[in-house]
């Protein structure tokens, strides 16, 4: 029974007892003895009350003994509502401390699989957390972020124009972002630098819709903080997931937990580089992977089975590559956190920025 339900159950119950007392404290009794009630001798002894006067007075006489029972089931009742009251206010902040309690449960496991993290930022927008990644044969960085609010994270282009591009610490200093990650490919026309295929930003296409093809595949985040991704071949079935932004590149790694086939192009062009991969799991959380390598030939780096594994280790559920070679670019806390192969940042089409 709620609180509300159990208000109105004890007004419904107490309302007669009250009444009764309203009427009681507010109705003005008075007896009038009318002259013929007693003898005109001036010498007569009067020893007996009227019937009437009898009457009234066992009439008050049970009427107060009914006002001190009501009272006193009255006490009796209040005491018994506060009580309810209050278990059932224990009850509702228990219920709201256990609220909560499987989504801790679940980021503690998944957080435990990657390591500790070496930062951290906790806003009503997102938490962000970093890791660093030391494998046998390459090292990098993850970034865990729990979105909050819509506005914890954004895609943006370069200076803010199509064709345009800038540093990703360009873009995180220009927002004033807590932290930023290269997004989609692009392709170089004209001397401008424009984001690779379907590129979706604040909800509408930039250069129009491209269904996918060959190894192609878009990623990104719509209206209810999900990663959406995959390959596409029809634009309606884009607008029925009712994004905010997203960006293309190649190849899809990983879809519901279960690492997909690699291309065979790209096992060996090249089969080492730096990368950067989105993935996100099944709370909605989302999972940045950015691997260090010297340069792009092929002889340090991950490979994207390694990448696999990684997402498979982390627990994640889809993972895309985004991105990778002298495009990796990691900035958490207005840093340069990897280290990227062309030995500065490159400047790049599109951005994912984040904000606490």
């Amino acid at each position: 029974m709620s609180v509300k339900q159990l208000n109105r159950l004890m007004l419904v119950s107490l309302a007669p007892f009250i009444g009764m007392l309203i009427w009681l404290l507010g109705t003005n009794l008075s007896f009038q003895l009318q002259s013929t009630a007693f003898p005109k001798d001036s010498d007569a002894h009067y020893t007996s009350i009227p019937e009437q006067t009898n009457t009234v007075i066992s009439g008050l006489d049970k009427a107060k003994q009914t006002a001190l029972h009501t009272a006193s089931s009255i006490k009796k009742n209040v005491k018994l509502y506060h009580a309810v009251n209050e278990n059932m206010n224990g009850v509702v902040v228990l219920s709201s401390s256990q609220l909560g309690r499987p989504f801790l449960i679940y980021d503690r496991r998944i957080t435990r699989k990657i390591g500790s993290p070496v930062q951290q930022v906790q806003s009503d927008k997102l938490t962000a957390q970093l890791f660093t990644i030391n494998a046998q044969n390459f090292s990098g960085y993850a970034m865990k972020v729990k979105l909050k609010s819509s506005n914890g994270m954004k895609m943006v282009l370069g200076n803010d124009k199509y064709g345009s591009a800038e540093t990703t610490l360009s873009a995180v200093r220009r927002y004033n972002a807590i932290a930023g990650v290269n997004a989609g490919g692009f392709a170089d026309q004209a001397g401008k630098r424009y984001p690779l295929s379907t590129t979706v930003l604040n909800g509408q296409y930039l250069g129009g819709f491209q269904p996918s093809e060959k190894d192609l595949f878009f990623v990104g985040l719509n209206e209810s903080l999900k990663l959406v991704g995959g390959k596409v071949t029809d634009r309606s079935d884009l607008d029925e997931k009712k994004l905010k932004f997203g960006a293309s590149f190649v190849p899809v790694l990983m879809k519901n937990g279960v690492p997909l086939p690699i291309p065979a192009k790209w096992q060996t062009s090249p089969s080492r580089a730096p990368r950067t991969v989105i993935a996100n799991y099944k709370d909605n959380q989302l999972l940045f992977l950015v691997i260090d390598g010297r340069n792009e030939a092929g002889s340090s780096g991950a490979t994207l089975e390694e990448m696999q594994y990684l997402l498979e280790r982390f627990g994640a559920i889809d993972g895309y590559n985004l991105d990778g070679g002298g495009s990796s670019s990691l900035i958490f806390n207005g840093r340069v956190i990897n280290h990227p192969s062309d030995g500065t940042l490159r400047p790049l089409p599109t951005h994912f920025l984040f904000f606490k």
